[in-house]
């Protein structure tokens, strides 16, 4: 088998890390182009086959508290969310089980380049003390440079957030292990909860530029449109305890980044 085709086996020695790539069974075009970009860099990629959250009846939602995320984020969970967290919980565990000390995980929209890998390791070694490093955002309010990587980008943290977006990041085993445990019951979207490393004693950095940008795949989202969020959200007196929890957040936050090393 060809170092550079799609696996579901052991990783070989070839790649300095190994990348989990996480994509549902009706992405079809995602997966192709996932594959046609590891046949032209050079990475080779452990599918993990995601939830499709649209194809599992609600009563049928495992290790989910929806009165508290309702409280913590003033609406209800879209199907989507719930498949996308379940399916990062599966990448990690998976990780967890091979003998690597460190990994990458992807979702099947970023877009990658040849220097990928090697960025998102030298990201890493300029934040030495890091549990996992995000190597894709959104926003990067109030953004506090702490080093920069011998391949050039800044690593630090945000002030304000949540920053958006778990497209792609790398988490070591100890890291992998405490967010493991700590959400193994969904009370957020996984983008806002694995931002929360105040709450689950994770150190958790990223790059002040992604890594990886997106393919045009992404305008075709696989969580949920618009509409879906404004269809799930609560009327306005419901969603005050929501607003009373991120402002605490707000606050936990800038604590977090300020004296975490």
């Amino acid at each position: 088998m060809s170092l550079t085709a799609l696996a579901e086996s052991p990783f070989t020695p070839a790649q300095a890390l190994p990348v989990y790539l996480i994509n549902i069974d009706r992405a079809t075009e995602r997966l192709a182009e996932i594959r046609r970009q590891g046949e032209e860099f050079g990475f080779r990629f452990e599918r993990i086959h995601g939830l499709d959250g649209t194809l599992v009846p609600r009563d049928q939602w495992i290790d989910v508290d929806h009165e508290r995320f309702q409280r913590r984020h003033g609406r209800t969970i879209l199907p989507g969310e719930y498949g996308c967290y379940r399916s990062h919980l599966m990448a990690l565990r998976r990780f967890l089980a091979s003998g690597d000390e460190m990994a990458v995980i992807i979702e099947d929209d970023v877009a990658l380049d040849a220097d990928f890998l090697a960025r998102a390791m030298a990201a890493k070694e300029a934040a030495p003390t890091a549990d996992l490093v995000k190597l894709v955002n959104h926003r990067w309010g109030g953004f506090r440079a702490v080093s920069r990587s011998s391949r050039g980008d800044i690593v630090g943290r945000s002030l304000f957030g949540p920053q958006g977006s778990t497209a792609c990041y790398l988490v070591t085993r100890s890291g992998a292990g405490k967010i493991v445990q700590s959400l193994a019951v969904m009370s957020l979207p996984w983008d806002v909860a694995v931002e929360r490393g105040w709450d689950m004693r994770v150190s958790i950095f990223s790059t002040r530029t992604n890594i990886a940008g997106f393919s045009r795949l992404q305008k075709n989202t696989m969580i949920g449109w618009r509409r879906d969020y404004r269809a799930a959200k609560s009327s306005p007196w419901r969603r005050i305890p929501a607003h009373l929890f991120r402002t605490l957040d707000f606050f936990r936050r800038l604590a977090y980044v300020v004296t975490t090393p």
